[in-house]
């Protein structure tokens, strides 16, 4: 009935008037409707731990605003369109899809802005999901990018241009770029698959067989990783290199391995049997020791000089330094059992074995020798 109102009381040259004023209450009322309804479920995502709830109404509050106004304004301007015959308003379709475009692109853009900056939160980095840091921030430029391109190409095709000349050109200038940047390609999609493989983060400590490469991870770029010996010199590794060689990561070891042997003399044999026994108790009841790791005492060797016993156990701590200090403090107390059962440790020795009648018969012809004087 308000519209029939209106369509009777407005002026024949603007027969669109009224449903262009009733297409902006409209979008007030849904714009205001809207609004309330992300205040409220603002209130709930806030009771909740989960950060992607947050990032996306984050994310999505300005654009989808501006989405209703952009409708609304699409819909008064295809009532224009329909009403005039000017030529100007031939190019609101192209300019819609543009419209629509980057609005979306703004979104996508800001929620992966948003959920970087949760994961990088120092509320986030202290609950019990660790993120690393370095990936998190090299995927997000990672994800803009590709979205700021493709928003890019698909704005062009709104506006009528051709893309696939922009495509051609694309491959035919990667190629080119391919030959002419061969190792600083393999060295960027190395950072990349260090990024996605995740061998190693900034802080650990790895270690190459195949290279003399052993540090602390300090930085991982998109062309060379940066590594501190430990004699303190930096190390720069191009990450293509990554790829061709096997990368120890000691950092991520579950536990320390013990692993000696230690003789006993020959002459101390029948203690054999006691002293791995008293050993191997000591081990068991060790409180650094890890039970539910391979435990092995046993003799294991008749040496040129000293029967061989080995320890085999591994630590609950994986740091370097109080892990010497366990393995110190075992050593010296298997000596002290060894000690104890009346026996040593054994040191290479040589036996010389000599014939007890040569012995008088040589020393019966130097005693008849004469002696000689001057």
């Amino acid at each position: 009935m308000l519209l029939q109102w209106w369509s009777e009381s407005q002026p024949e040259e603007y027969p669109w008037l009224g449903e262009a004023i009733l297409a902006v209450l409209a979008v007030l009322t849904i714009n205001l409707l809207v609004t309330i309804l992300l205040r409220r479920l603002a209130v709930k995502f806030e009771a909740t731990h989960n950060l992607w709830d947050d990032a996306l109404l984050e994310a999505s509050r300005r654009p989808i605003i501006l989405m209703i106004w952009a409708v609304g304004a699409s819909y008064v301007l295809a009532l224009l369109e329909r009403s005039s015959e000017a030529e100007i308003f031939s190019i609101f379709g192209s300019v819609r899809g543009v419209g629509v475009v980057l609005i979306l692109s703004w979104f996508l853009v800001s929620l992966v802005r948003q959920i970087e900056k949760r994961l990088l939160s120092e509320d986030y980095r202290k609950s019990d999901e660790p993120v690393d840091q370095t990936t998190v921030m090299a995927l997000g430029k990672l994800v803009r990018t590709a979205v700021i391109i493709v928003a890019g190409l698909m704005v062009l095709q709104n506006l009528g241009y051709s893309i696939s000349g922009v495509l051609a050109f694309g491959g035919i200038g990667g190629i080119a770029v391919g030959f002419a940047a061969k190792d600083l390609l393999s060295n960027f999609f190395g950072g990349l698959m260090i990024y996605l493989d995740r061998p190693f983060s900034v802080g650990e400590w790895v270690r190459s067989p195949d290279k003399e490469i052993e540090g602390t991870v300090e930085n991982i770029g998109w062309r060379l990783t940066r590594i501190r010996t430990f004699d303190m010199r930096p190390l720069y590794v191009p990450n293509a290199i990554f790829a061709q060689i096997a990368v120890e990561n000691p950092s991520r070891m579950l536990n320390r391995r013990i692993y000696e042997t230690i003789g006993l003399r020959y002459q101390d044999a029948a203690l054999m049997p006691d002293i791995i026994s008293r050993v191997r108790s000591m081990l068991e009841n060790h409180s650094e020791i890890d039970l539910g790791r391979t435990l092995i005492v046993n003799f294991n060797k008749y040496n040129a000089s000293s029967l061989d016993f080995f320890i085999y156990t591994f630590t609950k701590t994986r740091d370097w330094v109080e892990y010497h200090a366990i393995k110190q403090e075992i050593l010296l107390r298997i000596m002290d059992i060894i000690h104890e059962q009346g026996a040593d440790v054994a040191f290479p020795t040589t036996t010389v074995k000599l014939d007890p009648v040569q012995i008088e018969r040589d020393m019966a012809e130097t005693a008849t020798q004469p002696t000689t004087g001057q």
